[in-house]
C-alpha cells in the first residue's frame, strides 16, 4: 500500500505550444485546446475520486490557470494554491520565442533534442538585446522571489532546473506531503521532468527519453521514505496519451515538407 500519493502534471497547451515555439518564462495563457485539456484532467481526476488538500504551481499563468480549471471541474475551488518561481518552466535563454522545427532545420534535430531533453546541456543565455528580455525581467512577479532579480537564471539546463527546484520540494512540498495532505503540482514539462528524475532516480542518460504531454495527470505512489512503489502512471486514455507524447517528441523535428 502507498503511504503517500502525489499528482503532477504539465499545464494544458499554451498559445506557443500550439505554435511550436520555446515559451519558457514568457507568460502565456492556455489555448482553447489547453483549456479543454485542463477540463478533461479535472473531470478524470474527479471520476477517480481524488480529493486535493493543497496545490502548488509556478508563477506563470498557464500553470495557475490549469490548476484553477482542474479545481473548478472537481468542485474543489476552495483548495489553497501556493505559487513559486522554483516550479517555473526551464529557462531556455536565447532560444525563447524560436520555432523548434525551424531550429531543427537550421541546427539539426539532434542538437535541438539535446537543448530540449538532455540533463546538463545549457542553451545560449538570454541577453538584454533579446526581444523578450524586458518583458521577463521587468515582470512584477519576479520582484517577489526569494532571490534577487540579478540572481534569476539567464539560461538553464535540466540540472539547473532541478537545483533550483529541490529546495522548494524539500522545504515546502515534502513536509505537506508527509503531513498526510493530498497534493497536486501543476507545473511545466521540464520542472515536472526534473521532479520525476529526482523522485524516481532516473539516470542522467535516461531522462532524455522522458517526454510529458500537456494536460495529462501523472500519479506517483510513494512509500514512507518517499521512494516510488512503481513507475509513474499517466492517468487517462492510454492510446491518446501515447499519441500526445509522440506529438511533443515530433515538435523538435524538421517538418516532412522541409526535408
Amino acid at each position: 500500500m502507498a503511504k503517500y500519493r502525489l499528482v503532477i502534471l504539465r499545464h494544458g497547451e499554451g498559445a506557443w505550444n500550439k505554435e511550436n515555439r520555446f515559451c519558457s518564462w514568457v507568460d502565456q495563457k492556455l489555448s482553447s485546446n489547453g483549456i479543454k485539456e485542463a477540463r478533461n484532467s479535472g473531470k478524470h481526476l474527479k471520476a477517480l475520486g481524488f480529493e486535493f488538500d493543497l496545490v502548488f504551481t509556478s508563477v506563470l499563468s498557464r500553470s495557475i490557470q490549469t490548476a484553477w480549471i482542474i479545481l473548478e471541474e472537481m468542485g474543489q475551488e476552495w483548495v489553497p494554491i501556493q505559487s513559486s518561481w522554483r516550479l517555473n518552466e526551464r529557462h531556455y535563454g536565447a532560444l525563447i520565442g524560436l520555432n523548434r522545427a525551424e531550429m531543427a532545420l537550421n541546427h539539426g534535430e539532434e542538437q535541438v533534442k539535446l537543448w530540449r531533453r538532455s540533463y546538463d546541456v545549457t542553451p545560449p543565455p538570454i541577453t538584454e538585446s533579446h526581444p523578450y528580455y524586458e518583458e521577463i525581467y521587468n515582470d512584477r512577479r519576479y520582484k517577489c522571489c526569494d532571490v534577487s532579480q540579478d540572481n534569476l537564471p539567464k539560461a538553464e539546463s535540466l540540472k539547473d532546473v532541478l537545483d533550483r527546484l529541490l529546495p522548494y520540494w524539500n522545504e515546502k512540498i515534502v513536509p505537506e506531503l508527509k503531513s498526510g495532505k493530498m497534493i497536486l503540482i501543476s507545473a511545466h514539462g521540464n520542472s515536472s521532468r526534473a521532479l520525476l528524475k529526482h523522485v524516481e532516480g532516473i539516470s542522467d542518460e535516461d531522462i532524455i527519453n522522458v517526454t510529458l504531454p500537456t494536460g495529462v495527470p501523472i500519479l506517483l505512489e510513494l512509500d514512507e521514505n518517499l521512494h516510488p512503489l512503481g513507475p509513474h502512471q499517466f492517468l487517462g486514455d492510454q492510446e491518446a496519451i501515447q499519441a500526445a507524447i509522440k506529438k511533443v517528441e515530433d515538435q523538435g523535428k524538421v517538418k516532412s515538407s522541409e526535408k
